[in-house]
């Protein structure tokens, strides 16, 4: 975006993660709103992580908040909703946090919500340290025409693959366990696109994504502090087409499926 001879006038980003502390703060409550929390798992996390009308689902320390976390967490991503679709079919089934293929553990937990529970980083340290061979798969997704495709040796023979390298994974254990995340949220990067630079950025989300709700990406251009050009528009209005618009500004708008 610094560079004078790129010609960018905009940019949409789709589903987009924009901050892990609003992705998971907002999750919590797009889990409650849609009947997936009981009112006994509900009231423990209202009282144990949160304080002056103010809940940190993020990164709290309060172990009785850690608990109810792991098990919102166990809901979203290991009870056999489908987490990016919230009222599709699992593909699969029931996946849990692991199955056994062979010799080796499929892990279906990506990293991406609830990132600071402590149950994960040493779930998956401990994984690497075992030795155990494991595979990493998307939840709730059948991969097997992708693989099949792109493991066809004619196929990467005509991508230019060399033989060595290994098969081709839809996702990597090893790859997405020592991958450092350089950003927590994007805030300062939208803030320098925004001005003065004025740039135009559409944002939208699926209105049953869990993986990124489109809750937490609203919360998160609320707190870009735009003005606001235009609130949002339920869906059948003219020109609103088959879900809510929010528009901020003339550089800024998020849309929701």
């Amino acid at each position: 975006m610094q560079d004078p001879s790129m010609n960018l006038q905009g940019l949409a980003v789709g589903n987009g993660l924009s901050s892990y502390e609003q992705n998971d703060n907002s999750l919590v409550y797009f889990a409650y709103y849609h009947g997936l929390l009981g009112n006994r798992l509900w009231s423990s996390l209202q009282t144990h992580c949160c304080s002056q009308s103010k809940c940190n689902f993020y990164d709290n320390k309060d172990q009785e908040c850690v608990t109810s976390l792991q098990e919102v967490s166990r809901i979203v991503g290991n009870s056999g909703l489908n987490i990016y679709n919230l009222y599709a079919p699992c593909a699969g089934g029931v996946p849990g946090r692991v199955r056994y293929e062979k010799d080796a553990v499929i892990i279906h937990d990506l990293g991406n919500i609830f990132t600071r529970l402590p149950i994960k980083r040493t779930w998956h340290q401990a994984l690497l340290r075992s030795g155990v061979r494991a595979h990493m798969d998307p939840p709730c997704t059948n991969t097997t025409a992708a693989s099949t495709y792109l493991n066809n040796p004619l196929v990467r023979k005509a991508l230019h693959i060399p033989e060595q390298l290994p098969s081709w994974d839809m996702c990597n254990f090893l790859v997405n366990l020592q991958y450092r995340r350089l950003y927590q949220s994007m805030h300062p990067q939208y803030l320098k696109l925004l001005a003065p630079q004025k740039y135009r950025i559409l944002l939208y989300n699926g209105d049953v994504d869990m993986a990124c709700n489109f809750m937490g990406d609203e919360w998160f251009v609320d707190s870009l502090n735009q003005k606001v050009r235009q609130g949002s528009r339920p869906p059948g209005e003219a020109g609103a087409g088959a879900g809510r618009a929010l528009c901020p500004a003339p550089e800024l708008s998020r849309l929701g499926a």
